[in-house]
């Protein structure tokens, strides 16, 4: 795991020096202050002396006179007379007094040991536990094994514990160096992991953790979410955009298991819930520990919210260190598109155009087609405003553009506080070009700013204190237009309609000459420049969260009795302002050919569109909500005889949220949560683990008798490594636990949007059902609406887990494994009735579609199962060589059990039930057809609409009903699902970091398998020839010169032909991925750390179109990046 700041000094000092033992010095000097002393030696050498100032006196003199002297005969003459003691590792010096001064007395001197732990064979451990007992201070070894550490005072005492080996207690006495050799055998580890609602030793816990070092969180991203694919071992998670502040990542713990309301995890941040927006913002410099809790066990305590596993995030506390830590890291990134998709130039674009009013004209001249003059003037250039051939994406994109962030920390504290205190800033610049057209700048700029501070009060020795608060500034610039939008303008822009725009400025004009066409909107012949640059929009956000936790040790009443409450508030807030202009387009009229007819002399314009006003419009918009949680706890841990371990805990919470901007009556109620949760385990010589949990938690969702939810859950382990028959293979085996888990989890979110469902919504007067009576037919009178049924008896969604899982360490901890195999079944899941007998009154015709009656209920189930795999290997070859190897699998598939949908008995294609939820329904592709003999022998596709069908088409399966018969008929019921979603069933990841001396190198690949992509909107020409063609489409379409049935484009048309671009199999495309995800090379040198790192450097995949990770459609929109950064670090102790 990520060695804390308070090490951050210990591995400065253990890097390699480069001072040699065979050193030697020549000093002379009678009367020189130790201050003196230790800059002479310093500037000779690369050592470095490090003591607390109030035992070190600099101003105190002594006398020194050597000659040829090692250091150590130096060190022993300066300091005879002094009671100044030192210890040497490496190139550093460390100072302490053999006794305190007596000033000091009343207050034991704080004493820095240092030391290096090994097991029995003499290689260094690393990841070993060190606590002063009796306290909470501790830290871990590092790679190279070695460790940092302060105590109060010489009669403190040091345990040593580590995973398959005995733990060992050391008292410090006058020691500042205590070197530790570890025995195999049966004590357990006292790491901790996060659970819910707190921590629990690691090797006691019995449901499905996973921790992630936060080393592998450092991406050159401003969104922590992108980092997740792959690093961790039960999570999926995919990025679909890359545009500047919307590029996080989708993610889901262990796949979907509903098909409403909520699918994402609850995430908890120091304790309280937060959204994906505050977790994308965290600095990773920012967090201590990261943790997921996937299966019941872990996740019951958090009944309501946790039913989608529930992800945990600490952020650091201060440390009671001698001088304040300080981190400073830089970076600068450059970044530019993965893969975007290309489009033919100009006059490719015509002649594909006229082929395709020629593939359709059935023998005669088509009307519309470009001219073969129009087509080789704009190949040749003559004139870029009469024969315009634009690349729209060159013109409105840039290739890469430059980001920067940079975070800076302090640590620090003493007996009576500590902090910790974070500030990063982010800097992302889209690739929008920046227009000189107008003042304003429409470039895509979002700049972030987010501040963690921590504080820890000890109030008394058994009271702590603890602040914590969290803001985020976050200011947005860019078009009026989101750019997932421009990028989607694309597509629909015709390279030789128009140019960008005209030059010159004609007197009866005060404004751009853009090009443009008849009819043109943004429907249609949009000019996609002048749409991008005819305005702006800025976004300020801002988010602060805080809470304050009173934390009271009740040891004095009963050993192990804690308890503490906590209360948070949390407040965002948004302000959108737009200016946004209209825009006049103008077209060439008619034009003059120069004398030898080589170029044009002359063309006139006309103005394509009504007039518009170029004016700037002002709009603003404001929104936000708050957040008030309060939690109280009850702690219990205790141990008896030494074997039986025993911890309870109880807590107590409610939350209540509020929008600032209410729409309606029912908005402006808070929406209010509570639950009671309790923990209760059991572990027997640390072998036999038992835990149960439970979350009893009410919403205001549900109507009373079905308002409060109760969620159980029960695990078993079983520690086989300690037992006595297995100790002849623990330095094979060094751990073994099988885990088990059943319990129920619960979630309430009933649908987007949707409040008392339980209740009926009835609008009395709606003035969208106007109706007439009697004489008076000219006078409207506005009807009710009974928009939804009341059903009291909606309530909770339930999700039955089932975990079996096992923990493997071999070689003496070098290898670890974890697996899981888990199973959900998720039931009464929250539907609307699609099965209503139309005598009900609730189906009415098209012509009151608006008096429709919404009925829901608990209709749902899915089956979800799979399995997950992580494996770390850890080895030191020596102290100047490592190696770390990380491997994570992740298996997920759901299927629709039960679903609320029309009567399929006679089509069971049609069923969604036994697919996977997000299964795209298709109609079946064969291929394209041959000839007219074909097409008149197979089933008639009239029934999908569009142009007749013609040999090149694609050829459609006639899909047999449950008795095996086939109606001769290309049809709705000719539909079926697809095996896979957009969603992928399987993610993964692995690769090696390598240090050697003061240079580190790594690099991870993350693949995604078992996922399908549809393909849509990528049709060329659209409605009036305003869409472009794409380059894989002039690559390898059906045409009479290549009838090739198996093209990836069938026959052309002029416009979207229904029986061509309907969703299909033909449009189905293998989704999966391996990408080399991130490649890192540093070098360290004392405080400072310099880095290479760079994202996406490529892709393999059979999807060759736009980066598959992005997902279905047609790859316009915003795409991911390939990112460059360089970074570097600083760690220093003020």
């Amino acid at each position: 795991m990520k060695l804390t700041s308070i090490l951050l000094l210990t591995t400065i000092l253990q890097a390699p020096a480069k001072t040699s033992s065979s050193t030697t010095f020549s000093i002379h000097h009678a009367d020189i202050s130790l201050g003196q002393f230790f800059e002479e030696v310093e500037h000779s050498s690369d050592y470095t002396f490090h003591y607390r100032a109030n035992e070190i006196d600099t101003n105190e003199r002594v006398s020194v006179d050597v000659t040829d002297a090692s250091i150590q005969d130096l060190l022993d003459e300066a300091f005879a007379e002094t009671g100044i003691s030192y210890s040497i590792r490496n190139s550093s010096i460390i100072l302490s007094r053999k006794s305190a001064p007596a000033r000091n007395e009343a207050v034991p001197s704080r004493i820095t040991i240092t030391g290096t732990v090994r097991d029995t064979e003499g290689e260094r451990l690393a990841g070993v536990t060190v606590m002063v007992k009796g306290t909470t201070d501790g830290t871990i070894t590092d790679q190279w094994g070695e460790y940092e550490i302060r105590v109060s005072g010489e009669g403190a005492q040091l345990q040593f514990s580590f995973l398959g080996f005995d733990q060992q207690t050391v008292t410090v006495g006058r020691k500042t160096e205590i070197n530790v050799t570890m025995k195999q055998g049966s004590q357990i580890v006292d790491d901790v992991v996060v659970v819910g609602y707190g921590t629990q030793k690691k090797a006691s816990v019995v449901g499905s953790v996973q921790s992630i070092d936060i080393d592998n969180l450092r991406v050159p991203s401003s969104n922590l979410s992108t980092a997740f694919a792959g690093q961790l071992a039960g999570v999926i998670a995919v990025q679909r955009s890359g545009e500047p502040g919307a590029d996080g990542a989708d993610f889901w713990i262990r796949g979907i298991s509903t098909f409403s309301g909520m699918t994402s995890p609850l995430i908890v941040i120091d304790g309280v819930k937060a959204s994906s927006g505050d977790l994308n913002a965290l600095d990773p410099e920012m967090i201590e520990s990261f943790s997921i809790l996937k299966d019941a066990t872990a996740t019951a305590l958090y009944g309501s919210r946790g039913a989608n596993g529930v992800m945990i995030v600490t952020t650091k506390s201060g440390r009671d260190l001698d001088k304040p830590h300080i981190n400073v890291r830089v970076e600068g990134s450059y970044t530019m598109p993965t893969k975007v998709p290309s489009f033919v130039d100009g006059p490719r674009f015509m002649e594909m155009y006229n082929e395709a009013l020629y593939s359709r004209s059935g023998g005669g001249t088509p009307v519309g087609l470009y001219s073969q003059e129009k087509i080789d003037a704009t190949r040749l250039g003559l004139d870029p405003y009469v024969f315009p051939n634009v690349d729209w994406y060159n013109e409105m994109f840039r290739k890469g553009s430059m980001s920067q962030n940079a975070n800076i920390s302090i640590r620090g504290g003493g007996r009576k506080m500590d902090y910790f205190s974070s500030v990063s800033f982010h800097n992302d610049n889209g690739m929008l070009r920046n227009s000189d057209v107008f003042s304003y700048k429409n470039d895509l700029r979002v700049q972030r700013y987010v501040l963690q501070n921590n504080i820890n009060v000890y109030v008394t020795p058994t009271t702590r204190l603890t602040a914590k608060v969290n803001a985020q500034l976050r200011d947005y610039h860019g078009s009026h237009m989101s750019a997932q939008n421009i990028f989607g303008m694309v597509m629909d822009a015709n390279p030789v309609d128009f140019p960008i725009m005209f030059p010159g400025q004609p007197d009866e004009y005060d404004y751009v000459l853009w090009g443009g066409k008849t009819g043109g909107n943004y429907g249609s012949h949009r000019n996609p420049y002048a749409e991008m640059v005819r305005g702006y929009q800025d976004n300020f956000q801002s988010t602060v969260l805080g809470n304050i936790e009173l934390h009271q040790d009740f040891s004095f009443l009963t050993e192990g009795l804690t308890a503490s409450a906590m209360f948070s508030f949390k407040n965002w807030s948004s302000t959108t302002t737009t200016r946004v202009g209209g825009y006049n387009q103008f077209q060439v009229d008619n034009y003059t050919w120069n004398g030898d007819h080589t170029g044009i002399s002359g063309y006139d314009l006309v103005m394509s569109k009504t007039e518009q006003d170029p004016t700037l419009t002002f709009g603003s918009a404001s929104t936000g909500d708050r957040q008030i949680y309060i939690q109280a706890m009850i702690n219990y841990d205790r141990t008896f005889g030494e074997k039986h371990n025993v911890t309870g805990m109880v807590v107590y919470n409610q939350e209540e949220y509020s929008t600032n901007q209410p729409t309606d009556f029912i908005s402006s109620l808070p929406q209010r949560k509570q639950g009671i949760a309790g923990r209760l385990t059991y572990a027997y010589d640390h072998k036999y683990l038992f835990e149960a949990n439970f979350g009893y938690n009410g919403s205001e969702n549900f109507a009373k008798g079905h308002r409060f939810g109760f969620f159980p859950s029960v695990g078993l382990g079983y520690v086989i490594s300690r037992e006595s028959f297995f100790q002849p293979i623990i330095d094979v085996v060094s751990n073994l636990k099988l885990r088990a888990s059943w319990g129920l989890v619960g979630n309430d979110q009933v649908g987007a949007g949707q409040r008392f469902v339980y209740l009926s919504n009835v609008v009395l007067q709606d003035s969208s059902l106007n109706y007439t009576t009697g004489r008076d037919q000219n006078y409207d009178r506005q009807g009710p609406n009974y928009k939804r049924f009341a059903n009291p008896n909606i309530q909770w969604e339930v999700g039955e887990k089932w975990n079996a899982g096992i923990d493997l360490g071999l070689f003496k901890g070098s290898l670890n494994i974890s697996a899981d195999f888990f199973k959900e079944k998720r039931r009464n899941i929250f539907l609307e009735r699609q099965n209503i007998p139309d005598v009900l009154g609730f189906n009415p015709t098209s012509q009151w579609i608006n008096m429709k009656t919404v009925v829901y209920g608990n209709l749902g189930v899915v089956d979800n199962r799979g399995f997950d795999l992580s494996a770390d290997y850890s080895k030191v070859f020596s102290k100047d060589f490592s190696i770390t190897f990380k491997g994570t699998f992740t298996f997920a598939r759901n299927k629709v059990l039960e679903y609320d949908e029309p009567d399929y008995q006679r089509y069971p294609n049609l069923s969604i039930v036994g697919h996977p939820i997000g299964a795209y329904s298709v109609y079946v592709a064969d291929r394209l057809f041959i000839d007219q003999a074909e097409i008149d022998a197979s089933p008639s596709q009239t029934a999908l609409g569009g142009l007749e069908v013609r040999p090149g088409d694609i050829k459609y399966k006639d899909i047999a009903d449950v008795n095996g018969e086939t109606d001769g008929v290309i049809n709705a019921s000719d539909r079926v699902y697809s095996k896979y979603s957009s969603t992928p069933e399987i993610v993964y990841g692995f690769g090696p970091t390598i240090r050697y001396k003061k240079w580190d190198f790594s690099f991870f690949f993350q693949g995604a398998a078992h996922v399908q992509l549809l393909m849509s909107g990528i049709h060329p020409f659209g409605t009036d020839i305003s869409r472009n063609v794409l380059d894989y489409i002039a690559d390898d379409y059906w045409s009479e010169s290549n009838p090739n049935i198996w093209a990836k484009y069938p026959r052309l048309s002029k416009e979207d032909n229904p029986n061509n671009t309907v969703a299909s199999t033909y449009w189905l495309r293998n989704g999966s991925f391996l990408k080399l995800k991130n490649v890192e090379v540093g070098f360290t040198h004392k405080m400072m750390r310099i880095y290479l790192r760079a994202t996406n450097l490529f892709t393999i995949s059979e999807f060759k179109y736009w980066d598959p990770e992005v997902g279905s459609g047609n790859g316009l929109g915003y795409p991911t990046q390939r990112v460059i950064n360089l970074g570097i670090q600083f760690s220093f102790n003020k």
